[in-house]
């Protein structure tokens, strides 16, 4: 079978028409999902993107395998999607990036590739590597006779000048955007596919991923005014002072990040701006669903629909003005809940259904070799979901989940210096429960919220006399999660007189 896995980056599960969303932001998907299984309660395992993508890609939680930020490397001694797909013999091959900072040990010091955190996940052949310089896209720009001077961003707003909070769009037109240019190239390639070979493709998109601009017709696809209200707080004052880290947050984080030429603390932000940002990236998540609707279109056209088990996710979510912040990490649940939709051809039963269980980003590392009948060469966090997409209810499914963010700045020390900590302490853990949701620091007090009553989670608990057994309890839960998710990989095998006994 041909295995696709499609990832969009910064994704809100809350966008897609099949959870809910009244805005009509995602047809193509939304059609698809009637021949698809879709997951709602999915969760990513950490941000940003090195650490989600590493839990993505491995199957193992950030406690094991230690991507902590953008630039942490992974270990070598680490298995992943792309080299047991080569184990299996399928010829894995990128399109876009992986955000893997590869494991510097044994490099020489000048080597190239440890001056980024950008790399290529161990295993990939690249077919068109799509970094932040976004070069190849960019010359595609250029050879389609859009003029760009060399190193000048192609993401300013045309007709308005930058850091403008509008509907302006770039010079590039919808069929000209990131997304076009690697669903053209994964195009160009499956073309050149042989019919015998089954092939592996991961097609990683960088939208709807700031900075937050939009070509017509997207961006005025949502009027800003029609927009719900925002989960938080009445202030950016009254947000920060429910916790030292959110206050953190609240004044570190800048505009520049997500508008081109933005200044200034994006919780100074207004309502309207809030809303007119949230408007444009519903614009973003429609354009990437308008290519992959000639993704699935190709599919189709080209007879490899029903021979190809799709996986299509993200790596982590979006504030999205949620807690006066945008943006990704902390603990809120904006930031974790994903979309999750896998197309099995070969059971068709679980089609068109969605299912409620917990599932969590590190299922997708042993759920595709579950598929290529291929062993892992460590023991995974992670569950296979082959059993729920064969319609089966496993009766020890888990019944929380679990991630982690870790906030340390081993470069710039900022972190370290405002909670006068080492980095080695500036990290939170979360689980999260139908009702209760326990957020753990190492080195700052916990947060305790009741779901039930307070969904937005804004009052805090934890130090509530008439809470503290839920406080233990769930901090217990949590501790016995980390202890059961020790990296088992050698401690579950035994040397005997009759060589290795393995228990996985």
């Amino acid at each position: 079978m041909n295995i696709l896995l499609i990832t969009a980056d910064q994704w809100r599960a809350d966008t897609l028409g099949t959870h809910g969303n009244r805005f009509g932001l995602t047809p193509n998907i939304d059609a698809a999902a009637a021949e698809m299984t879709d997951f709602l309660q999915h969760y990513g395992g950490a941000a940003p993107c090195s650490p989600a993508r590493a839990c993505l890609y491995t199957g193992l939680y950030q406690m094991n395998n230690r991507v902590c930020r953008n630039g942490s490397p992974l270990a070598a001694r680490f298995d992943n999607i792309a080299l047991a797909a080569r184990r299996a013999g399928y010829t894995p091959t990128l399109f876009g990036y992986t955000d893997v900072s590869p494991d510097p040990t044994g490099m020489a010091p000048g080597d190239p590739a440890i001056t980024s955190y950008e790399g290529v996940l161990p295993g990939f052949e690249t077919r068109v590597k799509l970094p932040e310089h976004e070069r190849p896209w960019l010359s595609w720009l250029r050879q389609q006779g859009l003029e760009l001077p060399p190193g000048s961003p192609a993401h300013l707003p045309v007709g308005t000048p930058p850091g403008t909070i509008g509907t302006a769009p770039p010079a590039y037109n919808r069929d000209q955007t990131q997304t076009a240019f690697l669903t053209d190239e994964f195009i160009r390639w499956l073309g050149e596919q042989q019919d015998e070979t089954p092939w592996f493709a991961h097609v990683s998109f960088l939208r709807p991923h700031p900075p937050f601009i939009v070509p017509a017709p997207y961006n005025t696809l949502i009027d800003s005014a029609e927009l719900g209200s925002f989960a938080r707080a009445a202030s950016a004052a009254d947000e920060a002072a429910t916790h030292p880290f959110a206050e953190f947050l609240l004044q570190k984080t800048r505009l520049k990040h997500f508008v081109p030429g933005g200044r200034g603390r994006v919780s100074k932000l207004d309502d309207a701006a809030f809303r007119q940002i949230k408007a444009t990236y519903c614009g973003m998540v429609a354009e990437v669903d308008a290519q992959i609707g000639r993704l699935f279109a190709t599919l189709k056209a080209s007879g490899d629909w029903d021979d190809t088990l799709i996986v299509l996710t993200s790596d982590h979510a979006e504030m999205m003005g949620d807690h006066w912040q945008l943006g990704k990490g902390g603990y809120h649940d904006a930031s974790y809940h994903l979309p999750l939709l896998i197309r099995d051809p070969a059971r068709p039963q679980t089609h068109g259904r969605q299912i409620d269980v917990i599932t969590e980003s590190v299922d997708i590392f042993p759920t595709l070799l579950d598929a290529m009948h291929t062993a892992p060469k460590h023991h995974p966090d992670g569950r296979s979901l082959l059993p729920l997409l064969s319609g089966k209810s496993p009766t020890d499914w888990r019944d929380a989940a679990h991630w982690e963010f870790d906030f340390r700045d081993v470069s710039g020390q900022k972190a370290e210096t405002w909670f006068g900590q080492p980095s080695t302490l500036l990290n939170l853990a979360v689980i999260r429960e139908a009702r209760w949701k326990y957020v753990h620091f190492a080195a700052l007090p916990p947060l305790l919220f009741d779901l039930d009553a307070d969904p937005h989670c804004l009052d805090n608990l934890a130090e509530s006399p008439a809470h503290l057994r839920t406080r233990v309890e769930m901090a217990e839960k949590l501790l016995a999660w980390r202890a059961r998710h020790l990296d088992q990989t050698l401690a579950l095998q035994e040397l005997t007189p009759n060589g290795v006994v393995s228990a996985w």
